[in-house]
């Protein structure tokens, strides 16, 4: 991606520097089974792929993308919990490397996907909650308790629950344990890997709108991770749409929903659920397998699915991520010149 690109990631709205700045990132995994041998060189599975994107203070960024595509990769790559084999992450303009767990942890924080593994379930709440209070700050025992209870009140959560064990909890009040867990420390930067997934749809409603709340608040940068188009549109002030491990449109959530430039994100948009009888999905059918990791296709990696593919072309040159208007977007149809070359 060239250098205008990549700033065109970042939010035009603001002058200042980003939180999380993401440049070039990639990621691939060895793979080995029975049929390796040791001394053999393993295939890799490309998880992520030249991924670029910048997020900012009192900002949501949204990613999008079927399931596989690299989306929770790229939260534990942002999070550090695994280190990319390509690319780098800066937060605040500083290598996150060069940041000890003790600066970073307070710093930028997580909620997990499944509220039923991410909770210890031999602790009590207060524990789970207050744990990060032991190793991040000097309170005392007494210290601890009463700032653990006003975030779990702040959450929607009363002080009685403080000794309860999570199985006492339903889903979404264990999501706001995990809310509660991630905001003890009042954080800059919120990662949420799906955070609804797991929940009954009026739940989901309850979370999200407590999770507004709490990001404006605290003008807390968020990365938010689905694959539901619909909470995208509610939450996000731009969106990244990722296909196999790569992005293939970035740019304002409500331009990019009012008329999506990628063929894979128009036909994501059409597949969503809309609750309104009268409205007409002009379907986009896909054709054909999502390629295979191990062995990339060349060129275009949506080119074997792609209803409006340049033959010829889109099999042959991979698009690059260009500014089209306020986004940016992969696509040999936004970018003739290029396609031809």
């Amino acid at each position: 991606m060239t250098e205008k690109a990549r700033k065109q990631t970042e939010s035009p709205a603001q002058d200042a520097d980003p939180l999380i700045d993401v440049r070039g990132l990639g990621m691939s995994f060895p793979v080995r089974n029975s049929a390796s041998l040791p001394w053999e060189t393993p295939p890799v599975v490309r998880a992520v792929n030249n991924v670029s994107m910048a997020i900012r203070a009192n900002e949501i960024f949204g990613l999008a993308g079927e399931s596989g595509c690299g989306k929770s990769t790229v939260a534990r790559l942002v999070m550090g919990l695994i280190d990319p084999t390509e690319g780098e992450i800066r937060f605040r303009s500083r290598p996150i490397q060069d940041y000890s767990a003790s600066e970073i942890r307070p710093r930028v924080q997580m909620v997990f996907q499944d509220p039923y593994t991410s909770l210890n379930p031999r602790r009590t709440i207060g524990r789970i909650v207050g744990d990060p209070l032991i190793i991040h700050t000097g309170m005392n025992a007494s210290q601890r308790r009463e700032r653990v209870m006003q975030v779990l009140n702040r959450v929607g959560l009363a002080d009685y629950h403080y000794d309860r064990y999570p199985h006492e909890f339903s889903g979404g009040q264990r999501q706001r344990i995990a809310i509660a867990r991630a905001l003890i420390l009042d954080p800059e930067f919120l990662v949420l890997d799906e955070p609804t997934s797991a929940l009954d749809v009026s739940v989901q409603a309850v979370i999200l709108n407590m999770i507004l709340e709490l990001q404006a608040e605290m003008q807390l940068g968020c990365l938010f991770i689905t694959h539901d188009l619909n909470l995208m549109r509610f939450l996000a002030h731009r969106t990244g749409v990722m296909y196999l491990g790569q992005m293939v449109e970035v740019g304002p959530t409500q331009d990019l929903f009012d008329d999506p430039l990628h063929p894979y994100t128009r036909a994501l948009i059409d597949a969503t659920p809309q609750p309104d009888p009268d409205r007409v999905n002009a379907q986009v059918p896909l054709e054909g397998e999502i390629p295979s990791n191990i062995n990339r296709p060349t060129g275009c990696a949506f080119a074997s699915r792609c209803p409006v593919r340049i033959d010829g072309t889109c099999e042959r040159v991979e698009p690059e991520l260009k500014p089209v208007g306020s986004r940016l977007v992969a696509c040999h149809l936004h970018h003739p010149a290029e396609a031809s070359t």
